[in-house]
């Protein structure tokens, strides 16, 4: 009688699941809206140097004047003769003319933060990535030790007061620091919710009910939170609408309960039953008490078993000790910076391509709707690792075709193709970057779930903060990004291939269960290009990989 038999007795897609599907939902639109909070604040428009004769003047009589002039947006002006701009020597501009988006004022036109003190903003979203790290490991390091939910409470309301500080910043220093601590939970809240949710879901149910809401409601906070900073005109009354909703966080307690599988293996069985009759009462089911007892009885037998076998508590780092997991893990690792850093490039790289970043983040981002629609067409078919490997090949195919188009195109004149093609990248990324964490989190044991998947989120997260001189490479030739990045998702593919699949098995609950899993599979092993039902019981074969 183990955990998944129990849960499907107390109901493993009932009115508990929905309700946690809900807020898991609620969890992605938080998410949306911190995570990119930061791109939306920064966004820099076109400016010039400001100077008396272009008082009144339109943008396009602006441009004109300084169309002689190697660099309008720092080039003071000694004055205007026939419609011509007429630099002034060694002198240094003070003040600058900004064409803003329907008016919105961002940090950037806001405190100036152009020409000479362009690189502040940089410096704050290094900062953000920076508390990204810290932030990870210490609330991953705490979702295994105090357990997933109050771990994921704390993880929100620190992002969310970091947002909150952000909007009150004038120097760097503040707000560097107020994006320190704004980062410290990004991604932890999201994956803290994910696993709780993935661990009372049905493996059937799985695919559909995690992926179809976090494209629906992630794609929802995404769309509309361009046109919210648009229509609040201001980037910090912005901030204070993104961070405000993470108080309603405070009420899960109130509908969901701690992850059962994270206290039964901490050995706290009681708590894990009461868990599970609060499941069956919410879903109506009446589970009596003999069920528990054996449940109980099996946990109790198995974790005695595994005492004589091994007398170490798992621990991520024990992931390292055995052949397979130790590649498993390296693997994964490798993967996660891989896709985290072409999913950061290909998101944030939205300025200088013909038309509104504002109005292109919002349109292109609907490709999370067909992105999750994919994955729950195709996963529970060609297999998780088909997906992974799949999704980082098509990615990099549209990748590279669009750094090309974008180098030989005039982004004003062909901004509508440009934009379909960004949004055809953005929906390989999601594929890919949606797809791993399903996949990792179910290779991994759950035993170390929390701590493994949180360092695996924080090396990807790291690699995050070089995605801006990624995009930088644009200055030596346009399409040398899209083609760096082509080139890690097509290594990436090829990593997958060393993964196991998961589909239709009985997943790893230790550390000795991960070194055994899928000993019989080859690199080439997909469900469906094989008739063979895998079996639900643990997978005990002692053979080598073939």
């Amino acid at each position: 009688m183990d955990f998944d038999r129990v849960l499907e007795k107390c109901g493993s897609f009932g009115r508990f699941q929905f309700v946690i599907l809900i807020l898991y939902g609620y969890t992605n639109i938080l998410s949306s809206l911190h995570y990119f909070s930061q791109t939306l604040i920064t966004f820099t428009p076109e400016h010039w140097c400001s100077h008396d004769d272009l008082h009144g003047l339109s943008a396009d009589s602006i441009r004109s004047i300084y169309s002689n002039i190697t660099q309008p947006s720092c080039t003071l002006l000694d004055g205007v003769i026939n419609g011509t701009g007429i630099a002034a020597e060694e002198e240094t501009c003070q003040d600058w003319i900004f064409e803003r988006e329907s008016g919105y004022e961002s940090l950037t036109t806001e405190l100036k933060w152009v020409c000479d003190k362009s690189h502040q903003p940089a410096v704050g979203q290094s900062f953000f990535f920076v508390g990204s790290v810290v932030g990870t490991i210490t609330f991953g390091y705490l979702s295994d030790r105090i357990g997933r939910l109050p771990t994921m409470l704390m993880a929100t309301l620190a992002g969310a007061s970091g947002d909150f500080m952000t909007s009150f910043v004038h120097t760097l220093p503040w707000f560097a620091f107020s994006r320190f601590v704004s980062g410290l939970s990004t991604d932890t809240m999201y994956y803290l919710m994910y696993i709780l949710v993935f661990e009372y879901l049905s493996p059937k149910r799985r695919t559909f009910g995690l992926n179809i809401i976090l494209a629906f409601f992630y794609c929802f906070g995404l769309m509309t939170s361009p046109w919210v900073a648009i229509w609040i005109g201001n980037w910090r009354h912005y901030l204070w609408l993104a961070s405000l909703p993470a108080l309603g966080v405070l009420a899960y307690p109130l509908f969901i309960c701690e992850s059962a599988q994270w206290l039964l293996t901490k050995k706290k069985y009681d708590r894990a039953v009461k868990c599970l009759k609060w499941v069956a009462k919410f879903n109506g089911r009446q589970v009596e008490d003999s069920v528990f007892d054996e449940f109980v009885k099996h946990y109790r037998e198995k974790m005695n078993e595994e005492r004589k076998l091994n007398s170490n508590e798992d621990t991520f780092m024990g992931m390292f000790r055995t052949p397979r997991l130790r590649r498993f893990t390296l693997t994964l690792l490798l993967k996660s910076v891989i896709i985290t850093l072409s999913y950061d490039v290909i998101n944030r790289n939205m300025e200088g391509l013909g038309t509104s970043p504002f109005k292109l983040f919002s349109f292109t981002s609907i490709n999370y709707l067909p992105a999750g629609c994919t994955i729950l067409l195709l996963q529970n078919i060609i297999g998780r690792k088909g997906m992974a490997c799949g999704a980082l090949l098509v990615g990099g195919i549209i990748t590279t075709v669009t750094g090309f188009l974008i180098a030989f195109m005039d982004p004003k004149e062909n901004a509508l193709l440009l934009a379909i093609m960004i949004g055809l990248g953005r929906y390989g990324s999601t594929v890919a970057y949606d797809a791993e964490i399903q996949y990792a989190a179910e290779i991994i044991p759950t035993s170390v779930r929390g701590s493994a998947v949180s360092n695996i989120h924080v090396i990807g997260l790291a690699s995050s903060s070089l995605a801006f001189y990624v995009i930088y490479l644009a200055k030596f030739y346009k399409p040398l990004p899209s083609i760096f990045i082509s080139c890690l998702m097509f290594f990436g593919a090829g990593l997958c291939l060393t993964l196991p699949e998961t589909l239709h098995k009985k997943l790893p609950e230790n550390l000795a269960d991960g070194e055994r899993f899928a000993m019989n599979e080859g690199c080439l092993y997909f469900p469906c290009f094989n008739k063979r039902r895998e079996s639900l019981a643990p997978n005990c074969d002692n053979k080598s990989d073939a």
